[in-house]
């Protein structure tokens, strides 16, 4: 299962998140997601848990809970929205 963790600290790492989640199962993967020009993080991330029985209750346990200062949001990631009916042709002059 594809985790989304939001409100994260700027200095919060990989592993810290990683040692969070792997209480409560396997971690597969963990993404925090950075500026590409500033480097610094931008406070949310995705983490990835083949169980989706641990998945379920890492989220249940880590939403709202306190983590390196902060509250975190933790829930299912969606999928990227499309960009149904944008074409590329549709220009404004």
């Amino acid at each position: 299962m594809n985790i989304y963790v939001a409100n994260l600290g700027q200095e919060t790492s990989e592993e810290q998140v990683r040692n969070a989640f792997s209480n409560y199962g396997e971690v597969e993967s963990v993404k925090l997601i950075t500026d590409q020009f500033t480097g610094r993080l931008k406070g949310f991330g995705f983490i990835e848990m083949p169980n989706t029985t641990e998945a379920e209750e890492a989220i249940k346990e880590l939403n709202n809970s306190k983590f390196d200062n902060q509250f975190l949001v933790v829930n299912e990631a969606r999928p990227k929205a499309s960009n149904i009916g944008y074409s590329s042709n549709n220009k404004r002059y």
